[in-house]
């Protein structure tokens, strides 16, 4: 692809979009792509990823790193990854920190940031049909039956750690799953959170290696459903999404003494993930006219 021509300001906006979907990106909530959707950059972002193949990578062989790096579109992800990693890496101790103490509000807050962004990325469907229902549907059943089987103990190994990020990594670029959510249903936030705060290279290579890959083998199947099942694939997303809220419902962190009281903690934060969802999507129509 052609990258396009860009300010530095311009750059700046696309490292300040890359900030948020970090900062969506270490919280089960918010999905990165849902980040990049709604500050619309996600088109660009996924056909610039699109872009690496053979072809590119013969250009990098053969030294023409000018050529390489304009079919790239490498200024563009270079700028919106510095965005994101230096968001994970920053929030990354808060939010071990955070499920550690604080259990209930924090739950409840992510709560709150999966129904919200479930309706967001529905909103905007007009013509709701039998196969868009259905794929709801199917979407509800289908996060339900993986939030009951999926284990709350799973392997260390780097093979399990390299399928979480091939997996993690693909939920991050769509727009309504949270592949920090992802990483939760498999048994592995705390651990990858902890590899992150923590600098264990090992556990960071082997995740950022799965992540490569299924992102690179990933993005061409994405681009293709969504050009010709978009409100299907959505649909599917959504219910997905409701349906997963089973395996983050804060009512599992209430104790037995003071039970009116964390009800309205929970119902508190709860509210406030969905006004951050709504108040990112007002800041993003900002940033689309300044970007």
């Amino acid at each position: 692809m052609n990258a396009k021509k860009r300010s530095i300001w311009s750059y700046l906006i696309v490292g300040l979009k890359g900030l948020c979907m970090g900062a969506a990106d270490t919280v089960p909530g918010v999905s990165g792509g849902t980040i990049a959707f709604v500050t619309g950059i996600y088109v660009e972002l996924l056909d610039s990823i699109r872009s690496i193949n053979l072809s590119v990578c013969s250009l990098l062989i053969k030294g023409q790193l000018s050529a390489f790096w304009k079919q790239l579109n490498g200024w563009f992800l270079f700028t919106l990854l510095c965005g994101i990693l230096a968001s994970i890496y920053s929030l990354a101790n808060l939010m071990r920190y955070l499920l550690q103490t604080h259990p209930l509000p924090v739950w409840s807050f992510f709560t709150g940031l999966v129904v919200a962004s479930a309706i967001y990325i529905l909103k905007d469907l007009k013509n709701w049909k039998v196969p868009g229902v259905l794929a709801l549907l199917v979407g509800v059943g289908l996060g339900i039956l993986v939030c009951t089987l999926s284990p709350t103990q799973t392997p260390d190994g780097y093979g399990f750690i390299f399928l979480t990020g091939a997996i993690a990594i693909c939920a991050m670029i769509l727009p309504g799953i949270s592949g920090s959510f992802i990483m939760v249903l498999l048994g592995k936030y705390a651990f990858i959170m902890e590899a992150v705060s923590g600098l264990y290279w090992d556990v960071l290579l082997v995740f950022a290696s799965g992540a490569l890959i299924g992102i690179i083998s990933f993005s061409h199947f994405l681009s293709w459903v969504l050009k010709k099942y978009y409100s299907q694939t959505v649909c599917l997303l959504a219910g997905f999404m409701f349906g997963s809220v089973a395996k983050i419902w804060p009512a599992k962190h209430f104790t037995h003494t003071g039970l009116a009281s964390q009800i309205s903690l929970a119902a508190l934060f709860i509210l406030i993930g969905f006004i951050m969802v709504f108040g990112i999507e007002f800041l993003a129509k900002r940033m689309r006219r300044a970007g």
